[in-house]
């Protein structure tokens, strides 16, 4: 990166003071209620074709739950064919299961209340990206991510107007032991955001924690008052290990979830080519079989238990072997999905901003823009991943997670639809101005300026001249002075003491447990 000049330093100041300006925590929603068709690629023979497929994997193939009894003895009693470690399920059997409990739509209770969001039918819900073992700035380059940079992206989180989730493991804090750091992670969600967060999946006892943190931390609020049943205050995600298996550390975890009445996203995870078929019906047959199968699982353990349809399904390079983004093929794929879906009657989870890149350059704002949109008109519900992902999600970028919450900015002002009130009409504007004229004098443009186009916070739409003059910044070295002066600027949100203090005394309580007490 150039050396800086006095000109840059100015113009670095006065983009600070702007984004300052621009980085409060407004935000008139707490989800998106799309007003947006949705955008549909199959027919009703399609679809019906790709659910019969479906159901033939089922039941001709049928699905591994590997060491994990339970499932196999619960499936075995619901009427299924069970053959060592293999499940077969007679036509239709998943889909009646899940139709008979599984809630269409569903709140996850944040623990602010205004913040709390509908999961399913017309919602939408933002969450950052999930799961990145690095992170990445342009001050310290590509590095193994810490606790300090995880509460770092969950502030982040907390004080973007587009995105409206705290997510889960936002990035991977390699610096604290695995048995352990759960409890940081969970803590650092309830402590410096009240958003909604989501729950460990990498052990079942994890699982089990953040359900007692959470406990913890809703206080009176963790209880239904009408029935007495828990709320939902976590999703988690549970990924089936493609094709066709699923693993005890993800049932194991997607149980105790379900046994609290807390929520699960079970989702295949596919790159097309090496974990799927390389046709796109095959791909999505294949990721209904998997979803239904897994959801089935859920509404066993618990009847009623919030479930949400995954999917996360990418292509790969058959030349090399690697991951691809942005492409047409897993597009299709993801309107496919949410298609089948809707049709199932259950929310749908999908990706977002997702990109191959290395570095937040013109590759990854196409790829990312391209799965954005996808997302977007697929009608997708729960859009994991929508910040900050790079490098096919094994970095978290600072500079990434800011251009991509300006997008989902973007995303939230298009799903608004068009505004057809008087207003929103404009005839008295049209009148008042008259052929040849401009409308910048206009009594409905002053009225209407501030709040008629959507304003980037990362873009640069001013002359050359004047960009120039304020320091010649790339969209990446904008970022980077955006993230700086938001976690500068930001504020925690207020939490009683007394339940602060309890969720430590229990923090520490549980790593005293552990045989590496004193690490």
């Amino acid at each position: 990166m150039p050396s800086e000049t006095p000109r840059r330093r100015r113009g670095a100041g006065r983009a600070e003071r702007k984004a300052r300006a621009s980085g409060s925590l407004a935000q008139s929603a707490p989800y998106i209620t799309r007003k947006v068709p949705t955008y549909d690629v199959l027919d009703e023979a399609g679809l019906a074709l790709i659910e019969s497929n479906a159901d033939t994997l089922l039941d001709d193939v049928g699905i591994e739950f590997r060491e994990f009894p339970e499932a196999l003895d619960l499936f075995r009693a619901a009427g299924a064919r069970v053959e060592g470690e293999r499940v077969r399920f007679p036509p239709g059997m998943c889909r009646e299961i899940i139709q008979r409990s599984a809630p269409k739509t569903f709140v996850q209770h944040a623990r602010n209340p205004a913040r709390s969001v509908q999961i399913g039918g017309d919602a939408t819900v933002l969450v950052p990206a999930y799961g990145p073992p690095f992170v990445s700035d342009l001050d310290n380059g590509r590095r193994y991510g810490t606790i300090e940079d995880f509460r770092n992206f969950v502030k982040l989180a907390y004080m973007a107007p587009g995105l409206h989730h705290s997510g889960g493991t936002v990035c991977e804090p390699v610096d604290l032991p695995v048995n352990k750091r759960h409890f940081d992670m969970v803590y650092s969600h309830i402590r410096y955001s009240d958003k909604p967060f989501m729950g460990s999946v990498t052990a079942p006892e994890r699982a089990q924690d953040t359900v007692d943190m959470a406990k913890i931390a809703f206080g009176d609020n963790y209880l239904d008052p009408e029935t007495g049943k828990p709320r939902c205050v976590v999703i988690n995600l549970i990924n089936a290990n493609s094709p066709m298996v699923f693993d005890n550390t993800m049932l194991g975890a997607a149980k105790v979830y379900a046994e609290n009445g807390q929520a699960t996203v079970v989702s295949p995870f596919i790159l097309a080519g090496a974990m799927s078929p390389v046709t796109v019906a095959g791909t999505a047959a294949q990721i209904l079989a998997e979803a239904l199968a897994g959801m089935a699982f859920v509404q066993l353990v618990n009847p009623g238990a919030p479930t949400v349809f995954g999917t996360f399904a990418s292509s790969m390079s058959m030349q090399s072997g690697a991951p691809t983004f942005g492409s047409p093929e897993p597009a299709l794929v993801m309107y496919a999905a949410a298609q089948l879906a809707r049709r199932l009657g259950v929310p749908f989870r999908s990706g977002g901003g997702l990109c191959a890149s290395k570095l937040p350059d013109a590759q990854a704002a196409y790829e990312a823009a391209n799965t954005l949109q996808t997302a977007m008109l697929a009608g997708v519900n729960f859009m994991l991943h929508t910040a900050g992902w790079l490098e096919g999600g094994l970095v978290m970028s600072y500079e990434k997670f800011m251009m991509d919450a300006d997008q989902a900015g973007m995303i939230q002002k298009f799903h608004a639809g068009i505004d057809l009130s008087e207003n929103g009409q404009a005839l008295d504007a049209i009148r008042e101005t008259g052929p040849g004229q401009h409308f910048l004098g206009c009594s409905h443009t002053q009225a209407n300026f501030q709040s008629a186009f959507y304003n980037s916070s990362i873009a640069d739409n001013n002359s050359f001249e004047q960009w120039q003059s304020d320091g010649g910044l790339d969209a990446a070295q904008r970022a980077n002075q955006r993230w700086k002066a938001a976690l500068d600027s930001y504020e925690a949100p207020p939490i009683d003491p007394a339940v602060d203090e309890a969720l430590l005394a229990y923090i520490a309580e549980r790593k005293a447990s552990f045989p590496d007490a004193n690490y």
